[in-house]
């Protein structure tokens, strides 16, 4: 049989655990330590942002002003490099004339050479009492190509002392070379029929010499033949 204490502590048991019982909340709580350094941090990560965006917005502005600078310059570049190329074509335009001018005058200079050396022969052709018909070399000159080779030019004079006289021969070019190997060679041109000419008052001849490869030029002779005897010859002027 339960006393009355127990009883009372009983009826207190199920009024604290029972169905009477008042509701209970569980609340975990934690160290203030804790708030304090998660309001903190959630401070941090909003001031984070606020900068975040802010120079993100500034950043723009000043990549916008960049590309602003580089497309001005990248104009001003190309203003400059088409100055440059006018400039060079002006430059260009200018050599070419004065190489072409300076070639106009090369060939006038040889032109008026030539016209003088006519006028010469022409003074020696005219015929003197007493004198014989003579067949003469007014000039054998070797001059070198651009690609490398040789080039004679002969001009023969006949003096006659008859009208309608002329002379009938054969002319040669004897050149002499040195051989890559050091020996002397000659060479010997035109070949067959190229050499006759008939001369009545003056003639000119011209002629390529091809050297073999490494050969140097020594001299050359320009020789006259009629009726198989030399009749005269020259030295040519290199």
């Amino acid at each position: 049989m339960h006393t009355p204490a127990v009883s009372l502590r009983f009826k207190r048991f199920r009024r604290r655990f029972g169905i009477s019982a008042p509701r209970v909340v569980v609340r975990s709580e934690l160290p203030r330590q804790w708030l304090v350094g998660f309001g903190v941090l959630l401070m941090a990560i909003g001031f984070a942002a606020a900068w975040f965006i802010q120079s993100a917005s500034f950043g723009g502005g000043q990549l916008a002003e960049l590309q602003n600078q580089v497309r001005v310059q990248q104009s001003e570049l190309d203003l400059l490099r088409a100055s440059v190329g006018t400039g060079q074509n002006a430059v260009s335009i200018e050599r070419a004339a004065q190489q072409q001018l300076l070639t106009r005058i090369q060939s006038l200079e040889a032109e008026n050479s030539a016209l003088k050396e006519d006028m010469l022969i022409f003074e020696r052709l005219i015929p003197v009492i007493g004198q014989e018909a003579k067949i003469r070399i007014e000039s054998f000159r070797i001059s070198s190509n651009a690609g490398g080779g040789y080039r004679y030019r002969l001009l023969l004079a006949y003096q006659s002392v008859q009208r309608g006289a002329g002379f009938r021969g054969r002319y040669e070019v004897v050149v002499t070379y040195k051989a890559p190997d050091a020996q002397s060679r000659q060479l010997v041109l035109p070949a067959g029929q190229d050499g006759i000419v008939e001369v009545r008052h003056f003639l000119r001849r011209e002629g390529v010499i091809e050297l073999p490869g490494g050969a140097v030029l020594v001299s050359a002779e320009v020789r006259l033949f009629q009726d198989g005897k030399l009749v005269t010859k020259e030295a040519a002027v290199i």
